[in-house]
Parts: C-alpha cells; sequence; structure tokens
C-alpha cells in the first residue's frame, strides 16, 4: 500500500473517532453513564438511537469493568504500586478525566496514542476548555516538534502512528513511561483497522516491552454470518475496512493470538455474556428501562459480533481474573447438523418490486397467492412504515410474481402498522390483530382485509379494502409482538392471541379467545400451570391447539421451552413439550408442522456462537435435530429473523419473506427477494 493511499485509510479511520465521540456524547446525555466530560471534548452533538446507545453503553460497562480491576489489583486506588494506563488509538474518549475526579489517579496516570492530527485536536480542545483545565492541573509546554502534544503531572497525549511500533517506543520512553511499572494498555476498536501484521507488531511488541501488563481489547468478530458480512461491508465503504477478522473470527482464536504473541494468560467473551454476566440485574433493568426499545434482535446480534478480551503477564497481573469463571453464561451449543436444506432465490427485478421489509405479516390466501403487509422497509426510494400491500403470485412451478398494490376505496386505510399477526378467513377475508406503530403507539383496533378481482377475473389486478372489525371500542388487543393461532373448541372456530409486549408490559403472559364468526372475545377454561411471559415467539396449530415455542422472556432472556396449548373436554391445558436434546434458546423465528414435525425457522440466539438455521422436532417422539441452511445459491447475505415463512405443503417447501433489521450503526439491512427451502430431502430421510 503507498503512502497516499495509506493516508487516506488513516483519514477514514479518524472519522470512526469522530462518529464513537458523537456517540459517547449522546450516550451520557440520556443518562446511560455518567459522564460530563464527554460533550466538552466532542465538536458538535447528536442525538443517537436507542439501539446506538445500548451498543455503547456494553462497550462502556465492559471497558470500565477491567480497568476497576486493574486499579484494584495493583493498589492503584489506596496507595499501592506506581502504575500507568496507556490508551492506544484513544481519540476522543475522556478516560482519564472521568478517573481523575473520581480520585483514581492518586497512584497513577495515563498516557494516550493516537493520530497526529487527532492528538493535536484533542489538546487545543483542553487547552481552549478551563473545565478539563481545571482536571488536568498545570500543562507543561514541550517541543512542538515532538510527538508530545500534551502534557500534565499524570496526563500525556502523544500524536503517533501506531504502526510505527520503534517510533512509538522511542516516543513512549521520551514522554517518560515507566516499562517496569504495572501498566493497563487499552484498544478499542483499534487493531482491527490495522493490517494483521502490524496488529501482530503491536501485541508482540507490547507483550516484550511490559513485564507486568494487562492489554484490553475491544473489537467485532464473527464475519462470516448474514450480520458479520453486512458490519464488513458497512467499514469498507467508510474506507476503513476491518482487518485480521478472517484470521481470528471469534473468541478462541483471538484468545490464542495474544497467548502465541507472549501473553501468559487471556480470556475472551461475547458482549451478551458479558451484559448477562458482568452488569447486575438491577443496572441491567435501569439501562433497560431508559427509553422505548424494540430492537432485540439487533441489540443481541451487536453484542455477538464484539469481544472485550484481557491478557496478562508478569507477577502483579498474570493471576488476574477480569473475567472470573465463577460467572458462567448459560451456554447451550446446538447438536451437530443432521444435514443441510437448500435455499434459492424465486423472485428477482424482473418479477416485480423487491421484497425489502421487516417486522409484517404475511398469510396463503390460496395455494398460488400470498399476501404481506406492513412492516418497516423501503417504499419510493426512503425508509418507512410501509403502506403498500405485497402480492405474490406464483406464474410456474418454480417462480413467483410479486406486486404491490394500495388500498382501494374511501375507508379505512392501512396504518402502516408493524409486528401485528395476520389470519386468513376465507380466500377473499384476512383479519389483522394488534401491531405497533411505535414503540411507544399500539395499532389498536381489529382490521379486517377483503379481496376482490378486476372486472376481468385477474389475479394480477387483486384488489383490497380496509375496514373496521369487531367493536368500535375495543381496546382488548393493544400488543405487539404476539402471536395469533387458530384452534377448535367445542366444533367452533377461535383465534387464541397469547403473548407479546406493550406500552406498559415488556412481556405479556396473558391470552386471548376471539370467536371467529361472531368477532366476539370469549372466555375458555385453560388449566395448567401459566407459562413464562413472552414475545417474538412463534406459534402453530396442531391437533385443534396451539404448539408455542421459544420467545424473549423477561429480562430479554431468550426462552427455549416448548409448550402445548391442548384441546381438552371443558377447554384447554398448557402442557409443556419434552425435547431431546433441548432447543437452543430464540427468538424471532418462524414455525410450521410438517409431516409431523414442528419446524423452527431461523431467529435469533445469543446462547451460541453459531447462525440458528431450522430445528426439526418429532412431535411423536420429542427428538430433535438441527439443519444448516445452505445460502450457496442466495446472492445476498440471508439473514432469517423478522421474517415471515409460508409453509407449501404439496411442494415441501417453505417460502421466506423478507427480514432483517437496523444493524446497529452500520444501516438497515433488508433480504430483497423471496427465497425458498426446500424439505424434500428431510421427508425423505424420516
Amino acid at each position: 500500500m503507498g503512502p497516499r493511499s495509506r493516508g487516506r485509510r488513516a483519514g477514514a479511520v479518524q472519522h470512526t473517532n469522530d462518529s464513537s465521540a458523537l456517540s459517547k456524547s449522546s450516550l451520557a446525555a440520556y443518562g446511560y453513564v455518567q459522564d460530563t466530560f464527554a460533550a466538552l471534548l466532542v465538536p458538535g452533538t447528536g442525538r443517537r438511537a436507542p439501539l446506538i446507545h445500548r451498543g455503547y453503553y456494553v462497550r462502556a460497562r465492559a471497558v470500565k469493568h477491567c480497568v476497576q480491576v486493574f486499579l484494584e489489583r495493583t493498589g492503584a486506588i489506596s496507595g499501592g504500586l506506581r502504575t500507568q494506563i496507556l490508551s492506544l488509538g484513544a481519540g476522543s474518549d475522556s478516560l482519564y478525566f472521568r478517573l481523575k475526579t473520581e480520585g483514581r489517579l492518586s497512584w497513577a496516570a495515563v498516557w494516550e496514542v493516537d493520530f497526529p492530527d487527532v492528538a493535536r485536536r484533542k489538546a487545543e480542545k483542553i487547552r481552549a476548555t478551563p473545565e478539563l483545565c481545571a482536571v488536568t492541573g498545570p500543562i507543561q509546554s514541550g517541543d512542538p516538534a515532538s510527538a508530545l502534544c500534551f502534557e500534565s503531572l499524570d496526563y500525556r497525549i502523544l500524536g503517533l502512528d501506531l504502526r510505527q511500533v520503534e517510533r512509538l517506543d522511542q516516543a513512549l520512553a521520551a514522554a517518560g513511561l515507566d516499562a517496569a511499572a504495572p501498566t493497563l494498555l487499552l484498544a478499542e476498536a483499534v487493531l482491527t483497522y490495522l493490517e494483521p501484521d502490524d496488529a501482530a507488531a503491536l501485541i508482540s511488541w507490547a507483550a516484550q516491552r511490559f513485564p507486568d501488563a494487562l492489554f484490553v481489547v475491544y473489537e467485532q468478530m464473527r464475519p462470516h454470518d448474514a450480520f458479520g458480512q453486512f458490519m464488513q461491508q458497512h467499514f469498507q465503504q467508510l474506507n476503513s475496512p476491518l482487518h485480521g477478522l478472517d484470521r481470528f473470527p471469534d473468541v478462541e482464536s483471538q484468545q490464542h493470538r495474544f497467548l502465541q504473541a507472549g501473553w501468559t494468560a487471556c480470556s475472551a467473551m461475547d458482549m451478551n455474556e458479558f451484559y448477562r454476566c458482568f452488569v447486575p440485574s438491577e443496572e441491567r433493568w435501569r439501562m433497560e428501562n431508559l427509553e422505548p426499545f424494540d430492537e432485540f434482535e439487533e441489540w443481541h446480534l451487536k453484542c455477538a459480533h464484539y469481544f472485550i478480551l484481557a491478557a496478562s503477564k508478569g507477577d502483579t497481573l498474570s493471576q488476574t481474573l477480569v473475567f472470573p469463571s465463577s460467572k458462567v453464561f448459560p451456554r447451550v451449543d446446538p447438536a451437530s447438523p443432521s444435514g443441510t436444506l437448500s435455499a434459492s432465490v424465486v423472485t428477482s427485478d424482473s418479477q416485480g418490486p423487491d421484497f425489502k421489509r421487516y417486522g409484517h405479516a404475511s398469510v396463503l390466501l390460496s395455494p398460488g397467492i400470498i399476501l404481506s403487509a406492513g412492516g418497516f422497509g423501503e417504499q419510493e426510494g426512503r425508509h418507512c412504515r410501509i403502506s403498500k400491500f405485497h402480492l405474490l403470485s406464483k406464474y410456474c412451478d418454480f417462480e413467483w410474481k410479486g406486486k404491490q398494490i394500495c388500498s382501494w376505496g374511501t375507508g379505512t386505510h392501512w396504518d402502516g402498522r408493524l409486528y401485528h399477526t395476520m389470519t386468513k378467513l376465507s380466500d377473499t377475508q384476512v383479519l389483522v390483530l394488534g401491531g405497533r406503530l411505535s414503540p411507544v403507539t399500539p395499532a389498536l383496533g381489529i382490521l379486517q382485509l377483503h379481496f376482490f378481482k378486476s372486472e376481468d377475473n385477474s389475479t394480477e389486478d387483486l384488489n383490497v379494502t380496509v375496514t373496521k372489525a369487531g367493536p368500535e371500542e375495543d381496546s382488548t388487543l393493544s400488543c405487539w409482538r404476539h402471536s395469533t393461532t387458530e384452534v377448535s373448541y367445542k366444533n367452533q372456530k377461535y383465534l387464541f392471541v397469547y403473548g407479546g409486549r406493550s406500552v406498559v408490559e415488556h412481556v405479556l403472559s396473558d391470552w386471548h379467545f376471539l370467536h371467529v364468526v361472531t368477532m366476539t372475545w370469549v372466555r375458555i377454561p385453560v388449566e395448567g400451570e401459566t407459562p413464562a411471559g413472552r414475545h417474538s415467539h412463534s406459534a402453530c396449530s396442531w391437533q385443534g391447539g396451539a404448539l408455542i415455542a421459544g420467545g424473549l422472556g423477561a429480562s430479554e432472556e431468550p426462552l427455549s421451552s416448548v409448550l402445548f396449548l391442548k384441546p381438552i373436554t371443558c377447554g384447554f391445558l398448557w402442557e409443556s413439550v419434552d425435547i431431546q436434546p433441548p432447543i437452543t434458546p430464540r427468538y424471532s423465528h418462524t414455525a410450521h408442522v410438517l409431516n409431523g414435525n414442528l419446524l423452527l425457522v431461523g431467529g435469533v440466539w445469543i446462547h451460541s456462537p453459531s447462525v440458528p438455521g431450522v430445528t426439526v422436532i418429532n412431535l411423536t417422539t420429542g427428538l430433535s435435530s438441527e439443519y444448516q441452511i445452505d445460502t450457496t445459491c442466495v446472492p445476498w447475505p440471508l439473514m432469517l429473523h423478522n421474517h415471515t415463512s409460508i409453509l407449501l405443503s404439496e411442494e415441501q417447501q417453505l417460502l421466506l419473506l423478507g427480514g432483517g433489521g437496523n444493524c446497529f450503526s452500520f444501516g438497515t439491512y433488508f433480504n430483497p427477494h423471496a427465497v425458498t427451502l426446500d424439505f424434500s430431502s428431510l421427508s425423505a430421510g424420516q
């Protein structure tokens, strides 16, 4: 790489610091962390989305935990060893100011290193801000030509390129860094922006230079799944590609990387594990209630693609337990795959508009017609709540054609809800229940969709009208992320509406029965132990009752239970279905019953480093098996959450429609076209 190219790359990486600094400032402004200095160090302000707040919050907690362990272990708080903190790629971080005002630097000092432009800009900002100068104390004037941009008694900022390790070593020594003192090295989202050889040189230099040290790293991993591919594309577009992820894709390889470089001990975990094990439950509750939030999938996926690592060596720090093994994450790895299921694209740009939406609902109107409505997606070139319906029509054995249609007439119009349910009443009528317009605005009222063909009786010109159904002031349902399942009681058809969440309750455990003929809510006795509340679970009809699987429970914890609402003479009975081996806890998946098997398709799980494919549960024996999805024939990352799926029993196929979400700060991802899964091999094998 030539000097000009390296310069452009350095500029792009510096831009990531500016964006990160604004996020940290917003994080403090909205009460996630206490940091009065973040806003003073950042030019300008910006309000970040709750999802980004959460992502930066868990990052801040992880780094704070590691710093706290280091200071306690070295006695820097209580007057023990003289210690030092070296922050690599520090950017506009306020760590020094927070530690100083908390009285944690009585026996410690902080050195920061970043690109010269970043370092000089921060030094100038400090000198120009009285509140910051009051913390640093007297500022010493140094040589403008040296790498040392700022110096006070316990704080120094150096402008250096981390790729030039020899110069880095010399400049730090000249600035007074004592290699023999216990040292904490911090690298937050730094090493991955370096070429692998440059990162390796930095890790090895630190291991050789500091005999008693703790090296803490926070950065990205898991590049190969759909979320990881989209994450990499984002940084590639910013001209700051992530390096080394292919070589070090998981926590195990990252640990091996440091041990091979000369570090004595190393532990690492993804941010889901850190959040569950090292953030107290009361603090998690506080954070989770700061802002309305409804992007759980992307929150858990973001945490699955970042890790915190602590490598140590030396008499003082080699036995430091930054992450005690006594705090064990409830890891449940899925069984070894029993096989694969082939996925292929069944629509394209030439066969109608893209199907870019998530949080929608879909229903099979007739063997060759599928209707999808609602959700968030791309419409007329912008991202918004979708107001148009999408009709997917089969026009030959292997191909489907898509079409967007608007509601017709002067009556009720589609309100743009998402996370609702749709149930087919007849070939021309669909019932819509629940949903939301925003995390604080439920979509009230039951809607009925009526379909009619044009005068030439062509399915391609199907029209739809929207009307309100049920009582005018019905407030029974003010929830979303629930399920609606057709059940039978006394030879009458009912819709069983279960779980979900609302503005008031994060997780609902109640249920309702809707009598389809009269469109009234009725009470039907249900015996057995009430299941744990949940949302984003799956539900499907079976033997007159309903099978409920997984979901997100209280404390935002994925569930592994499979429940059967079993019909009995006087009503229904909750039964727990024993599954062996137990399924990995999951949510935001879809489910169907095919040939006596319960199929759980896609979703999100946080207890495993792999990606959910299809879990097949034999409903007679209770035996479960896992099948991976072969996406070789799908030319884009297939992100299977917030999607819908339609079972085509005769064809032994499943159509996957939509899916995706807001992927942290990387942008919004949509699966653009419908995909089919072929289950014929599964049926033959059983």
